[in-house]
């Protein structure tokens, strides 16, 4: 039985109060980047690229790696930790967290096209998960979508504005997990709240839900 000023190591033993484990937080660092068009969403690129590293201060620089991707012309929402249990969580095939964009596209979309977003697109790597999408706004030659998904295939926004007529002109991430992109500018990061961390950890713990019409 321990006693009164006893010590404990809590990387080799648990230790309980009233019967439940504590657990001990470790100092991770979590960030959201609004990463511009014309980086590279790695650390290091072959091609000599400017990746999203180098928009991050040097002292962070060596320990964060991005979680997940957005492609070279894509904008928006990149998450930043050296968290490597959630940064898995988070892009595991599995367990994907809802993701949100919104897509400029060529054309008008109509009905058609929208049901289709909505209730799955068939690829050449197999059938889509439903997702949440609806129209935003619309001009003569051109629709801004927004399109929710949760699963991580390559080019998968892109991909299947394309199989159903509208190929993407813009990309813009706006939320993962329930993590808002909101006024945070182009090039700029923000330290992630404790409360995103949070609702990031519970997004990523179970599967989510397919797609709902938006």
């Amino acid at each position: 039985m321990a006693e009164l000023g006893s010590r404990a190591d809590p990387d080799r033993q648990t230790i309980c109060l009233d019967g439940r484990p504590l657990r001990f937080a470790a100092e991770y660092t979590y960030l959201a980047l609004h990463k511009p068009a014309g980086y590279v969403s790695t650390r290091r690129d072959p091609q000599g690229r400017p990746t999203v590293m180098d928009l991050v201060p040097a002292d962070l620089r060596r320990r964060l790696y991005p979680v997940g991707r957005l492609d070279f012309d894509a904008e928006g929402l990149l998450l930043l930790t050296d968290d490597g249990d959630l940064a898995h969580a988070l892009t595991h095939p599995s367990f994907q967290a809802r993701k949100t964009y919104h897509v400029l596209v060529a054309g008008n979309v109509g009905p058609k096209a929208l049901s289709a977003l909505r209730h799955g697109v068939e690829l050449d790597d197999g059938r889509t998960a439903p997702a949440r999408a609806r129209i935003l706004r619309a001009a003569s030659d051109s629709t801004w979508l927004e399109i929710s998904i949760h699963e991580g295939r390559k080019h998968q926004v892109k991909r299947m504005c394309a199989a159903v007529g509208h190929p993407v002109r813009r990309l813009v991430r706006v939320s993962i997990g329930g993590v808002e992109l909101g006024s945070l500018p182009a090039g700029k990061w923000r330290a992630l709240r404790v409360g995103e961390v949070e609702r990031l950890r519970r997004s990523a713990s179970r599967p989510q839900p397919g797609g709902q019409r938006g």
